[in-house]
């Protein structure tokens, strides 16, 4: 598991683009969505499809190009792995976040668990079951886990980056 960006879930940067006093000053914008869990039935293809709305609304798809496809659909199969893993392992989803400041997308989901994922080690391929964080740390930049102090459960994140 890697840690070396672990921002804690209070400090996301700005919500859906706002801007701040310096907006003029920062060309960077920040895109934010979030998306409660708890409760829900059929959360996987729930945070798939709020997922693309959020890549279609900031211009990852429709793709022009077969990379730009490919990038939209690893974003989509991390958040279907961070999201099941926290409905097998952790007690289930309690929110989505995803944020893009133009370069890199961070993904989160907070969970109720205790545990800590890791790939299964060693991985087979031919074996069924047990491959998400496998997939999770090929297809991101870096991925790891928050957590509060005297808050319940977890926070899993995994960056990828934006196509170019």
């Amino acid at each position: 598991m890697s840690t070396t960006r672990p921002l804690s879930p209070g400090d996301r940067g700005p919500e859906s683009g706002a801007a701040g006093p310096d907006a003029d000053a920062a060309p960077a914008r920040h895109l934010v969505r979030r998306l409660s869990l708890a409760g829900e039935s059929g959360v996987v293809p729930l945070a798939r499809d709020f997922t693309r709305q959020a890549l279609y609304e900031w211009g990852w798809l429709p793709a022009a190009t077969a990379d730009r496809r490919a990038a939209a659909e690893d974003v989509l199969l991390v958040v279907s792995e961070l999201v099941t893993n926290a409905c097998l392992h952790a007690e289930g989803a309690r929110e989505l976040w995803i944020g893009s400041d133009g370069k890199v997308l961070r993904l989160e989901v907070s969970d109720q668990g205790t545990g800590d994922p890791a790939p299964r080690t060693p991985h087979r391929a031919g074996r069924p079951g047990g491959h998400g964080m496998f997939i999770v740390q090929r297809l991101c930049l870096d991925w790891g886990v928050v957590r509060t102090p005297g808050v319940a459960g977890k926070t899993v994140w995994a960056e990828l980056a934006s196509p170019v």
